[in-house]
């Protein structure tokens, strides 16, 4: 008898979302802290499921730290730097990502998106920080919350699977013209890992969790 089909929702991860695939879906929430997902027998179920509250579901997840980073509790923080983050309305949904001061919190750039993925603003974010600091001349830290991103600039390429359409054609251009910078110029401006986990959200985060 052929094993039914399941459909698994990721509530909380590296990406978001509905996946018809276990292996796909445990990418997303390795070594993801506080990762919230659960399998659905069909993809209506899963998908009502992703648009409500994943407490109803499996149940509310121990509180996550609430740590305000200060210069004087974290001076391990490299505070003369810029902190990027991004945030989707949905997995694809509306994007948008931004760039701040990460000592004051004073915003430095912000783009949107009509559709894109949490992962593509976090590396759209990264590319335009360091393209500001190539005209700039200045090798300014950055600071990101996704492993996912740092990734993806390391190989100079956006590795998204959103598919192209007429809506995400704006994105495309703007993911290409990324990819072409990274790709034809060097940099020295340290990406780095901000840690949530002890520090509490990055500088740049939108606070809709």
């Amino acid at each position: 008898m052929a094993k039914k089909k399941k459909f698994y929702v990721v509530w909380e991860g590296h990406e978001t979302g509905v996946f018809d695939s276990w292996a796909v879906t445990q990418r997303h929430i390795k070594n993801y802290p506080g990762a919230r997902y659960k399998s659905f027998p069909s993809k209506e179920a899963a998908e009502d499921a992703y648009h409500g509250n994943s407490s109803d579901f499996i149940g509310q997840s121990a509180p996550k730290k609430n740590v305000s980073a200060t210069p004087e509790s974290h001076p391990d923080i490299v505070w003369d730097s810029i902190a990027v983050d991004a945030a989707c309305s949905g997995n694809p949904g509306k994007m948008e990502y931004q760039g701040v001061d990460t000592s004051t919190g004073d915003p430095i750039f912000h783009q949107a998106f009509e559709l894109g993925t949490n992962n593509i603003g976090e590396f759209l974010a990264i590319v335009h920080a360091l393209a500001m600091f190539k005209k700039l001349e200045k090798e300014t830290p950055i600071y990101t919350d996704s492993k996912i991103a740092m990734g993806w600039v390391k190989a100079r390429k956006c590795r998204t699977k959103l598919e192209r359409s007429a809506r995400t054609a704006k994105l495309y251009q703007v993911i290409q013209r990324a990819e072409k910078w990274l790709k034809e110029n060097t940099f020295s401006n340290p990406i780095l890992k901000w840690d949530t986990e002890n520090w509490g959200e990055i500088p740049a985060d939108f606070g809709r969790k």
